[in-house]
């Protein structure tokens, strides 16, 4: 890619997807696979793809193994998206996601990646501080041996530079980046209920909780809910955007769809309103079908119509 890129990615613990469609899936007992499909994958990645898909100029870096690294260099290329991976010692992780279409269920199953090195790390560092994207988008959990403090780090880096940080991450790695105050976070709200210490029964106590994420200097929070819809909320407004019903494929990689949306709308200075209208639409999408980035434009549009987006205040329950 020869254009500056507008957004990085950064996916420090990538994976490997391997998405295994079973009906009626049961732990413990003989199950039939349907079909297989092996996708390089993690949230930053995923992110990237959609973004690219939606005709941004997008990098994207972090941590990939050497000895397993080539679909995902064919995948950059495919899409157009600037390599800037460091490669270091080892195997990317697996991770298989079991796909029920009759239960409407995705099951998890997680490996561990490799650890980088200290020096990968410096150079992990030198090369975000380098980049002349605007929008830096940290997503995913940290590897190995990572201290949970590396986002907190990089966010004040990327901040004292002048640039748009959102970060997509979840138990000790968030909390301990809240200090740093990035522009946007996007907690599901079992993440954000852990990060509150609390259970949030209701729209105003989220909006509550998102409030007081804002006091501390974030400037977007986002909640989704699932089916539900998500929370919009900065601080001088909130909306709520509901996604129109469609047959579920799968979850996999719908919040990352999400973040995409919310990125590409921030970008091009969409309105809060817009913004949940773009995110979700994106977030729709992809559960509608297997495997990473958008579908085509004219199905897009058309889920975008559907999303009913409105207004809400912190009374509201």
């Amino acid at each position: 890619m020869s254009a500056t890129p507008e957004i990085i990615t950064v996916t420090l613990n990538p994976a490997i997807d391997r998405t295994v469609t079973i009906a009626n899936f049961a732990a413990g007992t003989v199950n039939r696979v349907e079909q297989v499909q092996d996708h390089p994958g993690g949230k930053g990645v995923n992110v990237a793809v959609t973004l690219a898909d939606a005709g941004h100029t997008v990098a994207a870096t972090g941590f990939l193994g050497r000895e397993n690294a080539t679909s995902f260099e064919d995948l950059f290329a495919r899409k157009g998206i600037a390599d800037q991976f460091i490669r270091i010692a080892g195997r990317t992780r697996v991770g298989i996601k079991i796909i029920d279409p009759v239960q409407q269920q995705t099951t998890d199953i997680n490996f561990p990646g490799p650890a980088p090195a200290p020096p990968d790390l410096d150079t992990l560092r030198a090369r975000l501080t380098a980049s002349p994207a605007p929008w830096v988008v940290l997503a995913g959990s940290l590897p190995t041996g990572v201290a949970p403090t590396l986002y907190r780090d990089l966010i004040g880096t990327l901040k004292a530079q002048g640039r748009n940080v959102v970060l997509d991450t979840s138990g000790e790695p968030l909390a301990a980046a809240l200090a740093a105050a990035p522009r946007i976070i996007k907690p599901n709200i079992h993440e954000l209920e852990a990060l509150m210490g609390r259970p949030l029964p209701h729209r105003g106590a989220v909006i509550a909780s998102a409030q007081e994420l804002l006091a501390a200097g974030i400037g977007l929070v986002v909640i989704s809910m699932g089916s539900a819809g998500a929370l919009f909320v900065t601080s001088r407004e909130a909306v709520r955007a509901v996604p129109p019903q469609v047959v579920a494929r799968s979850t996999v990689g719908a919040g990352d769809a999400m973040v995409a949306g919310i990125v590409a709308a921030q970008a091009r200075g969409y309105s809060l309103e817009a913004t949940a209208r773009l995110a979700t639409a994106f977030a729709v999408d992809a559960i509608s079908r297997v495997g990473a980035g958008l579908g085509d434009p004219a199905t897009l549009a058309d889920l975008g119509r559907h999303v009913a987006v409105s207004a809400v205040t912190s009374a509201l329950r």
